[in-house]
């Protein structure tokens, strides 16, 4: 009831401004009395996965708190783990505005932010400063104006600034927003920056005498082909963990709703069905010697079993959240 009265008044405002607000006022409130406003008491549900303990099997999925702002105000509600970012090593103002758009009808958000944030260094500041005691994923990326050649060099400078304070690290190659970048998914490109990542890993894991295991988030847009090619690379290279799915650039599910033209990635209820299927292909392809992170679509228990059903050990939310609230998170941690 109060989060439905929250999002109707929301949902009034231009997305960007309702999040821009609504991350303004969770941080007001946590770590004060007011934090009751958000906190909820959740089902401790333990899952070992990438070997490391989580809480419960529900993620907060990146891109809603990019710089880390609100880790604390997400554990409150009842988060397993929470992945922030995407990162990248420069901080950079993202694609021109508009660039976030609700497609109501259909439970859907598209976006083109263009990993818009305040550069790893801030985002590590704002980690070291959190008291969750949660695992905090941290995803990065590369800059906009780093050739796609170079892009390695940018995963490499934000894993020795970040390694030390991630729970686990994902390297998103995946995101439709930034030019150029979801060609890394594929053959060569693939292979070389795997082997970069896993040459740091071990050279940190040395440094810090501290394993943070590494997973690789894709996109839903993979043909069986190349998503078979993928998990190979990714069981060759010894990767950890796999996030399943970002967001998609088929919009099917939408046509002749509102904005159902505009530029840039598509997630929630329309990505719902492929992000499973990823889910599926990939289960059967790594055999239990990975394992699936999923994500795209969950909006409700039935939906994140389906999700576990297909291969998941650990499940995410973003739309879903945004669009039923808080009590989405109790809902599904209290009887997955």
């Amino acid at each position: 009831m109060y989060y439905s009265l929250l999002r109707k008044a929301l949902f009034q405002l231009d997305p960007e401004q309702a999040h821009e607000l609504t991350f303004r006022q969770l941080k007001l409130v946590t770590g004060t009395p007011f934090e009751f406003l958000i906190r909820q008491s959740v089902a401790t549900k333990p899952v070992t996965c990438m070997g490391l303990s989580f809480k419960n099997p529900l993620g907060l999925a990146a891109g809603l708190d990019k710089n880390g702002d609100c880790i604390d105000a997400f554990g409150a509600m009842g988060f397993g783990f929470v992945e922030i970012g995407t990162v990248t090593p420069r901080p950079q103002v993202g694609n021109d505005k508009p660039r976030l758009f609700r497609v109501v009808e259909a439970e859907g958000i598209i976006n083109r932010m263009g990993f818009n944030n305040l550069g790893v260094d801030n985002l590590v500041e704002n980690v070291k400063r959190a008291k969750y005691n949660g695992i905090i994923g941290i995803n990065i990326g590369k800059n906009k104006d780093t050739p796609v050649e170079n892009g390695k060099d940018d995963y490499l400078i934000c894993m020795d600034k970040i390694y030390p304070h991630a729970g686990y690290i994902t390297i998103n190659i995946s995101s439709p927003n930034t030019p150029g970048l979801r060609t890394l998914q594929y053959g060569e490109a693939l292979d070389d920056l795997l082997s970069a990542i896993k040459n740091k890993q071990s050279e940190l894991q040395q440094k810090f005498q501290k394993y943070v295991p590494i997973a690789v988030k894709i996109a839903p847009d993979l043909t069986e082909e190349e998503l078979i090619q993928v998990a190979d690379s990714l069981m060759r290279h010894r990767i950890d963990g796999v996030i399943a799915t970002n967001t998609t650039l088929d919009r099917k599910l939408i046509e002749g709703l509102n904005h159902c033209q505009q530029a840039g990635g598509l997630s929630g209820r329309p990505v719902q069905l492929r992000s499973t299927e990823i889910i599926r292909c990939l289960s059967q392809e790594l055999k239990g010697k990975i394992p699936i992170i999923g994500v795209g679509g969950i909006d409700s228990l039935v939906a994140a079993r389906e999700k576990m059903e297909a291969g998941s050990s650990l499940i995410q939310i973003f739309s879903g959240f945004i669009y039923k609230g808080p009590k989405l998170i109790k809902d599904i941690v209290n009887h997955i």
